[in-house]
């Protein structure tokens, strides 16, 4: 398998029921997981899916979670809170913060079309061409 992935589903895990977040680690990509995730978090604060004040999961349990050492998880933590998108609170967790991240739309465009060319690069190797494609994502109904 190409990725390290992990999708967090709604009934499993609640503590991701409300922010619907999938963390997906690519093993080939080259890039470190700390990276990856800090990546991730940027991106779902930047389009709204994590709001200031949303509670991010424990090193402990991201870790356990995603099956990779807690220290990683941690340096990402420490990243974004240099960064100032992440606030600590000691026993009580760790916070989105108020800070709002700008994203261009060269950036959101480059993103669209990397999610698109996993997808189109997956749903191909089920056998189901691009405009089937289409017409199931037309026709896709979001569980709520």
């Amino acid at each position: 398998m190409d990725k390290k992935e992990v999708l967090f589903y709604k009934e499993k895990i609640p503590y991701l029921k409300e922010l619907g977040i999938n963390f997906i680690l690519d093993t080939k990509s080259g890039v470190p997981f700390y990276r990856q995730i800090i990546q991730l978090i940027e991106f779902n604060i930047s389009v709204g899916k994590l709001k200031p004040g949303d509670k991010l999961p424990t090193i402990r349990q991201l870790a356990i979670d995603l099956k990779i050492n807690p220290n990683t998880i941690a340096k990402a933590y420490n990243e974004l809170e240099i960064r100032g998108l992440v606030i600590t609170q000691v026993g009580s967790g760790t916070f989105i913060s108020y800070k709002k991240i700008d994203v261009s739309e060269i950036e959101l465009k480059k993103k669209a079309d990397e999610i698109c060319g996993k997808f189109l690069q997956e749903i191909s190797s089920l056998g189901i061409d691009k405009n089937e494609a289409i017409n199931i994502l037309k026709n896709f109904k979001e569980d709520e």
